[in-house]
């Protein structure tokens, strides 16, 4: 498939829009680099060096020449991750606090299934609608119909590249384990590519969700009777938003918020170490100090 077809399948904006695009030097984030100038987006690269490896500046160069070979400006940032448990989450959280608003990321079709497995295994509802175009903090994924064989076929056809990173082959970490692993399994048990299927199966519950979203947004979730009298789906969907913080709470604390509101509880606790308590219909939450201020 030829470039000018990938670039159909994407969502860049108009050409001569400029845009912003992270790039690590993979083969997805410099085909995003490549598709986004060739569908005459004005485009700035930007790499963020998280210093978790030797040698990682360097990689920051090699992105710099490809950009400027295909007419991008560019420019670096350094993070400091340092050591610590959980490591993929604290480098995503300090790459994204680097990035501009509207950021472009490859992401693609892969990386979707990926997300959706991993969100099943954290027992995430609202996780199997997987990765949206453009998230809430304006996160763009231009890619998100392209395959990463299509990337791989992108920079082939340019002679780039791309940057191996040794960490991608860590099966410690769990996304690698469901790259190489799991999803391996599952389309070979299926005798079919698992891939396409889980992004239709997402697609489809992201219409679902959307339409649940905006019913239970006319539930008021501090009104206990409200909660009680409404369905459960609609009425757990206005209590995960009403305790977002800024991710919204766990199921068991879902359940007990319901069980306040129901009057089968005087009052709970959140994961997150907030009290929910009743008076009269009203529900409010609270912090612990907050109550000890009010005394």
């Amino acid at each position: 498939m030829s470039i000018d077809q990938l670039i159909a399948r994407c969502t860049f904006p108009a050409a001569g829009t400029d845009v912003t695009c992270a790039v690590s030097g993979g083969a997805d984030s410099l085909a995003l680099i490549v598709l986004a100038v060739r569908a005459g987006c004005r485009v700035t690269a930007i790499h963020v060096d998280h210093q978790l490896r030797a040698g990682s500046a360097a990689e920051a160069d090699i992105v710099a020449v490809h950009a400027a070979a295909l007419g991008a400006r560019f420019e670096r940032r350094v993070v400091d991750v340092g050591p610590g448990p959980n490591v993929e989450a604290r480098a995503r959280a300090a790459r994204y606090a680097v990035l501009p608003f509207g950021v472009m990321t490859g992401h693609t079709a892969d990386d979707q299934a990926e997300t959706i497995i991993l969100n099943l295994m954290r027992g995430s509802i609202g996780g199997l609608s997987g990765m949206r175009a453009t998230t809430e903090r304006g996160v763009q994924r231009p890619l998100l119909n392209l395959r990463r064989s299509d990337t791989v076929a992108v920079c082939a056809e340019m002679g780039i590249q791309p940057i191996s990173d040794p960490s991608n082959a860590d099966l410690s970490l769990r996304r690698n384990a469901v790259r190489h692993r799991i999803l391996p399994l599952l389309s070979e048990i299926a005798d079919r590519d698992i891939a396409p299927i889980l992004n239709r199966q997402a697609a489809m519950i992201r219409d679902d969700t959307d339409l649940l979203d905006r019913l239970a947004a006319a539930i008021d979730p501090t009104d206990a009777r409200a909660l009680a009298d409404a369905p459960v789906a609609l009425a757990r969907r206005a209590i995960r938003s009403w305790l977002a913080n800024p991710y919204p709470p766990d199921a068991a604390t879902v359940e007990r918020v319901l069980d306040v509101a129901r009057g089968t509880s005087l009052a709970c606790q959140t994961n997150d170490g907030r009290r929910i308590s009743r008076s009269g219909q009203k529900l409010t939450a609270s912090r612990a100090n907050e109550e000890h201020n009010h005394r």
